[in-house]
């Protein structure tokens, strides 16, 4: 029996180590958020364009079904035949009107609705299902969709809140933004797996603290750093946050003294990876976007991309990216966008930096599970902020975190 985890009297300036490798927590996660009250990303509208178009993703650890119907209306349900268990749809994406079970033929439609049980009536008058056997009665269970300006999210509530009163004004406005009406269209995908706890994925990109320190390239051509114009919010729960940065022009500073292996003397073969130009009516050149419980939403000056966290064992988390742009740019503008994507992706000359880091983050960790982690950076506080040199987003995101996990 594992010993109940109680919290550091520090409270939210303090985390406990064991909630990044103990099982049993993990498992509650599980339970609590990922399969909680709460609105998960599963899809782009635009990766399911016709009817019979299907995408198979996770929610924390359960394979889902996102499909549009002969209506065209998207539905979503559980991966798995109501007959054994067995996993329906084996492809990631593709277009069919039904979904057979490989294992005794069970089919299912768009809906989840058991259409056809071979043998129902049994052969030459033995077998078959009892008279009583109900198709209705074993459909799969479905999930509940909501889609906002192209954006497809799925609940297992039975009644989840409304969308907008679950992002909260700030993130609501934020995420329009990005996704403001336009038809999107898919450029490409990226995925890896990170040997990490998949809470320190969303850390990560709540803490500005570590980008002007970690990431020298940002620092070193001006993309992000922590003298910068800039805003830390949050809504009103701490559980979603916002990193909103504008590009300066200056290469040193007090803000970067502290950079050891701050290079400016570096310049690039090829400028044109940061050649952007202005697309959004603000003037932030970068916004990430942490929507609890599995989506980072990224803008670095003209690259567009999602996140998604599909956790894998409390030690270690599937990253999947989809990079997106709108059906209207120009050819210049989408090879800008793929051309700045090799910033931020799974091998991206920034974010490469936090997949190693947050390896390095768990091996600590893992040798030290009885011990405690410090967020006083910034103070105590878990409200927003207009500076970066804070940690206040991290401490919102583990307060609302233990009041779902009841720690």
């Amino acid at each position: 029996m594992q010993q109940r985890l109680i919290w550091p009297a520090e409270g939210h300036a303090a985390l406990p180590y064991r909630i990044y490798s103990d099982t049993d927590i993990y498992q509650r996660e599980l339970e609590r958020i990922f399969e909680g009250p709460g609105w998960a990303y599963v899809a782009l509208e635009a990766e399911l364009p016709e009817p019979g178009d299907f995408r198979v993703t996770k929610i924390g650890e359960r394979s889902v079904v996102i499909t549009r119907d002969q209506d065209g209306t998207l539905r979503g349900f559980l991966n798995r035949c109501a007959h054994r268990g067995v996993k329906l749809c084996r492809q990631q994406r593709g277009n069919s009107r039904f979904f057979v079970c490989p294992y005794h033929q069970w089919s299912y439609d768009a809906q989840g609705r058991l259409r056809g049980v071979p043998f129902i009536n049994g052969v030459k008058q033995q077998g078959g299902m009892p008279e009583d056997f109900s198709r209705e009665q074993h459909a799969l269970p479905s999930l509940r969709i909501h889609v906002r300006n192209g954006v497809v999210f799925a609940s297992f509530a039975a009644d989840p809140p409304p969308f907008e009163d679950y992002l909260g004004e700030a993130n609501l406005h934020y995420f329009d933004r990005v996704f403001d009406g336009r038809a999107l269209t898919v450029l490409g995908y990226s995925r890896q797996l990170i040997p990490g706890n998949w809470k320190l994925m969303f850390e990560n990109i709540k803490d500005p603290y570590h980008a002007s320190l970690l990431h020298v390239f940002l620092v070193t051509f001006g993309l992000f750093r922590a003298d910068q114009k800039s805003a830390v919010r949050m809504d009103g729960t701490g559980r979603h946050a916002l990193l909103i940065s504008q590009r300066g022009e200056a290469r040193h500073s007090e803000a970067t003294q502290d950079i050891a292996n701050l290079r400016e003397d570096f310049t690039l073969a090829d400028p044109r990876l940061l050649d952007p130009v202005k697309e959004f009516p603000d003037t932030a050149t970068v916004v990430m976007q942490t929507i609890w419980p599995n989506l980072i939403v990224q803008q670095q000056s003209n690259t567009l991309a999602l996140r998604q966290i599909q956790p894998r064992g409390p030690e270690a988390f599937e990253l999947h990216w989809t990079f997106f742009g709108y059906a209207d740019d120009d050819a210049a503008m989408t090879t800008r966008r793929l051309r700045q994507a090799n910033l931020m992706s799974s091998a991206g000359l920034v974010s490469g930096d936090d997949s190693e880091v947050i390896k390095l983050a768990q091996d600590g960790i893992r040798e030290n599970v009885d011990t405690t982690g410090v967020l006083l950076m910034g103070g105590r506080g878990t409200g927003d902020e207009d500076h970066m040199v804070t940690e206040a987003a991290i401490r919102a995101f583990y307060k609302h975190y233990r009041e779902v996990m009841e720690l």
